[in-house]
């Protein structure tokens, strides 16, 4: 069944929503289902995205009879986005996006969430499980494998030179070059167009894993094939905000991120997860995803053949899937919320 996704300008199935969450305000998108709501479920947005990332989903969960909360994370849309320097870079740290959301739960009234997340989002959701145990009762990622906290610190140079060449555009990223080069508005669209696929005339591109942004190409490149002129202009209208810099501050994370992890007593998920494999990423390839057993006991893996933006790419198959295992496992009467 097909469902009209969240309109940016105006819905009333949607409210935007503020929130002081540790001292910094984020936005959230706020949706409540007719009648009472069986659950809460939070959706966690990636890079680079918003909260509006999930417009094909949360009309299904509404459906579902939940409570859908979609907050954009530091540094994106309506959230602060504290600059670094001279703010630390622990704002855009994992453990601080944990605590920012069971704060948003605490406010509204919710001691256990379902959580589900992509990209950035993704990584964010298992971290969640992994300081707030208790919280989080099912989780779902869409895309993003999980890797596990480790004891040593390997440089993202060094991760990219021996294991994980897909990686290689995060080096750009983390650079600080790049949001030297895009701060027009146009060239926040001509950049967001770039990341979502748009293609010059011979087949010029703007992103490619290995080395990232092709600045050069920009200007070329016609309408992206995934995202269309009404949330582009959305989401152009919400990076011209703050600009770049903040949302890539999520990639000068990795010293931050292992520091406050060794805190972590465990690193096994041990609530039932949903990941489910986009076949065409070549972000996060399969063999990033291997192994997840060991560290997950009640894990269910599927996939749909799509790219990195599989939830808008294949809404309905995703959504079918999401479903389908929410409705086994969180909802059906057998489970605890």
């Amino acid at each position: 069944m097909t469902l009209q996704p969240i309109d940016p300008a105006d819905d009333s199935r949607i409210q935007h929503c503020k929130a002081e969450l540790n001292g910094k305000t984020y936005h959230y998108l706020l949706g409540l289902p007719h009648g009472d709501f069986r659950a809460t479920i939070f959706l966690i947005h990636g890079w680079p995205d918003l909260s509006m990332t999930w417009r094909n989903q949360i009309p299904l969960f509404l459906q579902m009879g939940l409570r859908v909360v979609c907050p954009d994370i530091m540094g994106f849309g309506g959230t602060d986005a504290p600059p670094v320097p001279p703010e630390s870079i622990s704002y855009y740290s994992f453990k601080r996006a944990a605590s920012d959301i069971k704060e948003l739960a605490r406010q509204l009234g919710a001691s256990r969430i379902i959580l589900g997340g992509h990209d950035w989002g993704g990584a964010i959701v298992y971290r969640v499980a992994l300081w707030y145990p208790e919280f989080v009762t099912h989780l779902f990622a869409v895309g993003t494998p999980y890797l596990a906290p480790s004891k040593d610190l390997e440089p993202l140079e060094e991760l990219v030179k021996t294991k994980l060449p897909n990686f290689g555009y995060q080096l750009q990223l983390a650079s600080g070059d790049v949001e030297k080069v895009i701060t027009s508005r146009d060239q926040l669209r001509q950049f967001l167009n770039a990341l979502y696929g748009g293609k010059g005339p011979n087949g010029e591109v703007g992103f490619t894993i290995q080395e990232g942004l092709l600045v050069q190409n920009l200007p070329k490149l016609g309408p992206s094939p995934v995202i269309s002129e009404k949330y582009l202009n959305y989401y152009t209208d919400q990076y011209a905000r703050n600009g770049i810099h903040s949302t890539l501050n999520w990639y000068r994370t990795r010293e931050v991120n292992f520091e406050e992890e060794l805190e972590l007593k465990k690193t096994i998920i041990d609530i039932p997860v949903l990941f489910i494999f986009a076949t065409k990423d070549a972000v996060l390839p399969r063999a990033m995803s291997a192994g997840m057993e060991q560290y997950m006991p009640d894990l269910t893996r599927k996939e749909v053949t799509a790219s990195h933006w599989a939830l808008w790419e294949k809404p309905e198959e995703v959504n079918g899937l999401i479903q389908e295992w929410l409705e086994g496992v969180a909802l059906s009467g057998k489970s605890t919320l």
